[in-house]
């Protein structure tokens, strides 16, 4: 992707799944890549591993740096060392991406008020620390790009997730508002919205058939996407071949939001 190579990229949440794909992406682009993890410094080390074998391949030098950073995105404190130590580690911040989230399956009048917190904590207040971090960087240094990683669920209700969609709801509004707000000072904030996705996180219908099946029915496309696929869409969001694209969401979903129950009509 045009303009990508040599950037400095911020991942969040890139230990696994669409985020541990877009640091790989990101480090084939030629990209410098700090890889933010919470839990385990052994995931995050093999998205090391593994970016630096797909970008340089057999060579053992090919001029990338990475840099592994632990940190908690609920905890703002944890936020403002993760952005000054890739700062101090690469020099500047050039791309943000607003990758970490989690989720909880519960009805929704069975949410505790800790459990709804914690969601909301991570998926949206965290993000929204991370990009004012990465903003008053960008503000120094001639601006910047900020990819937040939303959901189909910032438009589509998803019953027994209610903190989750209220989080990706409120990433839509966080993305618009930041886009707008700093779009005279050469800094871009867009998001992609992934569908039904082949990750870890969503092993339990991935793994069986049967529920597979049932999810791929409501993708007019008759298949999940891949990690891959994502991180390509956050690589071209964050290039100069976008370049004139701010305040979006990108959904790539196989055509998910188009609804597929609505292919055969139904009414006159």
């Amino acid at each position: 992707m045009k303009g990508l190579k040599g950037k400095n990229v911020l991942v969040t949440g890139a230990s696994s799944g669409i985020g541990q794909a877009i640091a790989i992406r990101f480090a084939q682009e030629g990209c410098n890549i700090a890889i933010n993890y919470r839990k385990s410094a052994e995931k995050a080390k093999e998205t090391e591993v593994i970016a630096m074998q797909k970008a340089c391949g057999e060579l053992e030098k090919c001029g990338i740096k990475t840099v592994l950073i632990e940190g908690d995105v609920s905890q703002e404190q944890e936020i403002i060392t993760m952005v000054n130590q890739v700062v101090e580690k690469f020099g500047s911040l050039d791309i943000l991406i607003n990758n970490a989230g989690i989720q909880i399956e519960k009805a929704s009048h069975e949410v505790a008020g800790e459990e709804f917190d914690r969601v909301l904590a991570v998926n949206l207040r965290g993000a929204y620390f991370c990009a004012r971090e990465a903003i008053n960087h960008f503000l120094l240094n001639g601006g910047g790009v900020i990819i937040n990683i939303s959901s189909v669920h910032e438009i589509i209700p998803r019953p027994c997730y209610i903190s989750y969609s209220i989080s990706k709801g409120g990433m839509k509004n966080l993305t618009k508002t930041l886009a707008l707000e700093y779009a005279d000072r050469n800094i871009r904030v867009n998001a992609i919205a992934p569908g039904a996705t082949i990750t870890p996180i969503n092993e339990a219908w991935v793994n069986d058939a049967e529920k597979r099946i049932l999810v791929e029915s409501h993708i007019p496309m008759n298949r999940a996407g891949t990690t891959e696929e994502m991180a390509a869409a956050a690589a071209f969001l964050a290039s100069e071949e976008a370049s004139y694209i701010t305040g979006q969401t990108l959904f790539i979903d196989g055509g998910l939001t188009l609804y597929a129950d609505f292919r055969e009509t139904w009414s006159a």
